[in-house]
């Protein structure tokens, strides 16, 4: 399959990296907003992405117009440029007074893939994003812990927003699924590993984490990091929907005979599944991207990452009935993955 890349990425990937198992030093002093803001200006999420790419027929008339002239207008940004207007427009809202859970207007930027002469489209969809992020945290989150990020009233407002928005447009699902931290196990199933794209700093050195100087927070004057000292590195996976829903059905077979049935790795197979089947057409494709978790990851980890083909391999063992292999890929990715979730705990 030949595809041009033209994808910009999402800004909240961190702008500043370190490798595996350091990160960048805890500052807490705010006067204006807070020990949270400033920890999270300069230990920003580690996020990686799961992006669906709808061909242009899928979208209603006024959509497809809008798109085709986008892709061809200086709105289209890079990677760094999409990066930084996204970073800027995040820090914006979390240092409102009060702070906004989720943009007024929904973001009117994408990113882009071409195959052939077809464009294919996967809106950013900060708006409706955000929503759902806010439904789980409110789900999920004490309502002591959740009154200390959003004031009841701001809380209230925006479960008011999104409830009208579902109410008029019936769509809740999105075409990019986020995970901080960690790349879901499921994800890796929808992708070969022949599908592999991997990219390290374009002059060939190893990677180390750049020293952040990238100016002051306006509110608390921590040290911002500088996104543009960020190597231009990346892990992807790039596939046609119309192969990776296959090998999704597939495992879905597979780990259903194999293991319990309230296995949460089988249930997240079956909602990844509802949501390919649900929103994908046959010509989309789906990318997943590391995203910032490459900022966890020095250059010889990244390399040495092949969970897709560890993944693939424990499906066929257990299609063989050779559990002494499935525990041996279970063993390697739990080894990877446990060592980058553990960041998330450090100081």
């Amino acid at each position: 399959m030949r595809v041009t890349c033209e994808v910009t990425l999402l800004a909240t990937v961190p702008f500043s990296g370190t490798a595996v198992r350091k990160l960048p030093p805890f500052q807490a002093k705010s006067p204006h907003v807070g020990a949270v803001l400033c920890h999270y200006a300069n230990v920003l999420p580690y996020p990686a992405y799961l992006r669906l790419y709808q061909p242009l027929s899928v979208f209603p008339r006024r959509e497809r117009e809008y798109w085709k002239a986008y892709a061809e207008s200086p709105r289209y940004r890079g990677r760094h440029e999409a990066m930084a207007a996204e970073h800027a427009e995040s820090l914006h809202r979390l240092l409102s007074k009060p702070p906004l859970a989720a943009p007024l207007a929904e973001s009117s930027d994408a990113y882009i893939h071409r195959v052939g002469d077809e464009l294919l489209v996967c809106p950013w969809q900060t708006r409706l994003r955000s929503w759902l992020a806010f439904s789980t945290l409110q789900a999920t989150t004490s309502r002591r812990l959740f009154q200390s990020f959003l004031p009841d009233l701001v809380a209230q407002e925006t479960q008011r927003d999104f409830e009208r928005w579902q109410s008029r447009t019936g769509r809740t699902r999105p075409q990019i699924l986020t995970s901080t931290w960690e790349v879901p196990l499921p994800w890796f199933v929808l992708f070969d590993a022949a599908e592999r794209h991997l990219v390290l700093d374009q002059a060939g050195e190893e990677y180390r984490p750049p020293a952040p100087h990238g100016g002051a927070c306006p509110q608390c004057a921590t040290s911002l990091p500088a996104f543009q000292q960020t190597p231009v590195r990346a892990l992807l996976y790039l596939t046609r929907a119309a192969d990776a829903l296959p090998r999704l059905v597939r495992a879905v077979r597979l780990v259903s005979g194999y293991s319990p049935a309230s296995s949460s790795f089988l249930y997240a197979l079956e909602r990844l599944e509802e949501w390919v089947s649900a929103v994908a057409h046959p010509r989309a494709l789906l990318e997943l991207d590391y995203g910032g978790l490459v900022l966890l990851m020095d250059d010889a980890t990244l390399r040495s990452d092949q969970s897709v083909a560890e993944v693939h391999t424990a499906l066929t063992a257990i299609e063989q009935d050779r559990p002494e292999l499935v525990a041996a890929m279970r063993l390697r990715l739990r080894t990877r993955w446990n060592a980058i979730r553990a960041l998330r705990h450090a100081n």
